[in-house]
């Protein structure tokens, strides 16, 4: 029948700037400023030294405003690549594990960010078991639950967009949780073996069934895993210890039973975003899709021995080494792209369809969104300051008045009550040697341009990129040693 439907459209993400002029940021443009107050009062007494001031002001700002595509500057890139020279020639690229190590001997934990993990059992309000990880250096406790989304196909578009909106109440009520720090969504897409229909149909197969049928399932149980693949949502919620600046730090029995308390309301109302059902994750499940994703080869194994019981201790690789481009881990290689710019303009519900589906030549492949929401005082603070911020930087182009009309639209939606988060999306393709990686490469650079997404490999981070795509709440932010105020400037 005729309807007067129209599908909508999303869009008007935002990156904040800094005040500055042109490229550079808040810092770059006081440096600039200080130096030339610098080489005019130089002037004054004598022009040689003027000049030779001048010039190594140039030099300095140079790195500063030279950037690439993807908006990283010069000086940037050179951070970096002398960061990671220094923590390769001190072997912190290299990783060993069990009886061969010599942190934990005997046992095989998480490398880097997760070393100091840990994992423990709790059950929240309605009795159900879920995990909680504890990472101590920053005080994050996160809890994680499976989802068993409905899927698109089928679906009439006012129930896909009905799904949207819901989606953005749950996140926008995010910034209501007390001490919340960070969510993620993962989607991974992996081959599916087969191993979970075969234990399922050999449990409930009648043994006085006729030998057709007999016959008929067996062929199913060999045949149906070739070729497919499996599709898994994770979600994961972070909790800090401090729920505020300033406040008492809870210790691990509280917080188990915050977050607890917490659980059966953020479950429930996923199950209006077309998430389906969401359950929290058990420790021996969370243990063993970690496990999964550093060996993918133990796949086979884990799923066939569903009652064995596994640790968290043991869920980390045997050996690692993260090189500049790529990261090698047991028996995967693995690459991980990070997002550098959000769509520009409008899209539609289904932009990011192609990225999370299953791709041949990538064997695994994660695609994790991870937001941080803000309270609504610090939403406020942060929309009215990026329209201050917006309208310094205006010069005329196109680009800058397009800025400025997005940051009034910004904020007039979080006046009227929107939430504010601030997002990025890692892109985690694993293959199963080397000779691959070019292959899952440009399978990946020919995903992002129909999501209407910019991916950065991540150089020279290869490591903390894949642990910040599980669904093991890893906050980036709270793990570098970078003031936030000086990045955000810079």
């Amino acid at each position: 029948m005729p309807t007067d439907y129209r599908e909508p459209t999303y869009g008007n993400w935002r990156k904040p700037v800094s005040p500055g002029i042109g490229r550079l940021g808040l810092i770059g443009t006081m440096i600039l400023m200080g130096g030339m107050v610098t080489v005019t009062l130089i002037a004054m007494v004598s022009i040689v030294p003027a000049l030779i001031s001048a010039v190594v002001l140039g030099l300095v700002m140079l790195p500063l405003v030279i950037q690439d595509q993807h908006g990283r500057t010069a000086l940037q890139k050179m951070t970096a690549r002398v960061a990671w020279w220094s923590g390769r020639s001190r072997g912190w690229h290299l990783y060993r594990s069990g009886p061969l190590s010599i942190v934990a001997s005997g046992s095989h934990r998480l490398p880097g960010l997760l070393a100091q993990s840990r994992l423990v059992e709790a059950r929240d309000s309605y009795g159900r078991p879920f995990a909680m990880v504890v990472v101590p250096s920053t005080g994050h406790y996160t809890a994680v639950f499976e989802c068993s989304a409905d899927g698109a196909a089928l679906v009439d578009q006012e129930q896909i967009d009905s799904w949207v909106a819901y989606w953005g109440h749950w996140l926008a009520a995010l910034g209501f949780e007390p001490g919340l720090v960070g969510a993620s969504v993962t989607i991974e897409t992996v081959p599916d073996l087969g191993t979970r229909l075969r234990n399922e149909v050999s449990a409930n197969i009648d043994p006085n069934a006729p030998e057709l049928a007999r016959a008929a399932l067996e062929e199913i149980v060999w045949n149906y895993p070739r070729g497919s693949a499996r599709v898994s949502t994770w979600i994961a919620v972070t909790y800090a210890a401090t729920a505020r600046p300033g406040g008492k730090r809870r210790d691990q029995d509280e917080m188990a039973r915050e977050i607890g308390m917490r659980l059966p309301g953020l479950t429930s109302t996923l199950e209006m975003t077309g998430a389906g059902t969401a359950r929290p994750v058990t420790a021996d499940h969370l243990t063993r899709l970690v496990r999964m994703a550093y060996d993918p080869d133990s796949q086979s194994d884990l799923e066939s021995a569903e009652g064995q019981e596994t640790r968290w201790e043991d869920a980390g690789p045997v050996a690692t080494q993260e090189l500049w481009d790529h990261y090698v881990h047991d028996s995967g290689h693995s690459i991980t792209w990070g997002m550098s710019e959000a769509p520009r303009g409008e899209v539609l519900s289904s932009v990011m369809t192609g990225l999370v589906s299953p791709h041949h030549d990538i064997a695994r492949k994660r695609v994790t969104f991870l937001y941080r929401p803000y309270d609504p005082a610090t939403a406020a603070t942060i929309v009215e300051r990026d329209r201050k911020d917006t309208r310094f930087r205006l010069n005329g182009a196109a680009r800058d008045e397009v800025a400025v009309v997005s940051s009034d639209q910004s904020a007039l939606e979080e006046a009227r009550g929107a939430g504010l988060t601030r997002f990025t999306i890692l892109v985690t393709a694993t293959v199963r040697s080397a000779d691959e990686l070019p292959l899952a490469a440009a399978a990946v650079d020919t995903l992002a341009p129909p999501a209407r997404l910019r991916l950065r490999r991540m150089y020279g981070s290869q490591a903390s990129a894949f642990a910040a795509a599980l669904p093991v709440g890893v906050v980036l932010p709270d793990h570098l040693q970078v003031p936030a105020v000086v990045r955000e400037s810079l």
